[in-house]
């Protein structure tokens, strides 16, 4: 087994890993319970994940790299995704993985072995062995038509386990310091239920790892209606808005 890596052997199935790490807090409470909430207010979608489901998104991603790209420690990712649930799957699948995420959600410096891209951002992708293109589309639907050269994420990865591998990736430890810092300056605590504006908080610092680390849950709201603000909070149960 190649452990440094991160690639499975062929035919081999080994017994699910460890739970991905950014969700431990939330798995090792009431992992039901929702995780991640995401409104878009322009189209009206509402969609709720507890950590399993989360969980499960997360690691077919992972297995998604590992196992259908071969890819592992040491492997950079550019994700051009706005703050979005299947981005926040892509992240922390990719970050499961042991693969390398650039700290602006766009490319690193450099090539790159994989990209995941929204379909209104394919023209500014970097070339790659694998691409991935997202519709984002309700409920994860996959798109109708993909384009040349890409791959459908949302029908990819449902094709994956939901077993971590026990050779899966560290994450990115660079990332959590940060993290770690902007929840502390926000002042989130466990069991804290996070209204995030995603235009004012696009990156993924503050609007999914900040809250993660503090044991707390997200409400990300996309194309926020102001007037929306107070009775979200109230329905959603909100203690911190951002």
């Amino acid at each position: 087994m190649e452990i440094s890596t991160g690639r499975r052997p062929a035919g081999r199935h080994p017994s699910p890993g460890p739970a991905p790490a950014y969700l431990g807090p939330a798995l090792a409470g009431d992992p039901t319970r929702p995780l991640l909430t995401y409104y878009d207010d322009a189209s009206g979608e509402r969609t709720e994940l507890s950590a399993v489901t989360l969980g499960n998104w997360v690691v077919k991603t992972a297995n998604l790299l590992l196992d259908g790209c071969g890819l592992g420690e040491g492997d950079r990712a550019a994700v051009l995704l706005p703050p979005h649930w299947q981005t926040a799957a892509v992240l922390l699948g990719a970050w499961t993985a042991g693969l390398s995420v650039a700290r602006d959600g766009g490319a690193p410096a450099g090539p790159v072995e994989v990209v995941f891209a929204a379909s209104d951002r394919l023209a500014g992708a970097p070339e790659a062995e694998h691409r991935f293109v997202l519709g984002l589309a309700p409920m994860g639907a996959p798109l109708p038509e993909v384009p040349a050269g890409w791959q459908d994420y949302a029908r990819e990865v449902l094709a994956h386990s939901d077993r971590l591998p026990p050779y899966a990736g560290a994450g990115a430890p660079g990332w959590q310091a940060q993290a770690r810092q902007a929840a502390a300056d926000a002042g989130l605590r466990p069991g804290d239920r996070v209204l995030v504006d995603a235009a004012a908080h696009p990156d993924p610092v503050r609007w999914l790892l900040a809250p993660l680390l503090a044991g707390a849950s997200v409400v990300l709201c996309a194309h926020l209606d102001p007037a929306a603000v107070a009775s979200r909070a109230a329905t959603e149960r909100v203690t911190r808005v951002l």
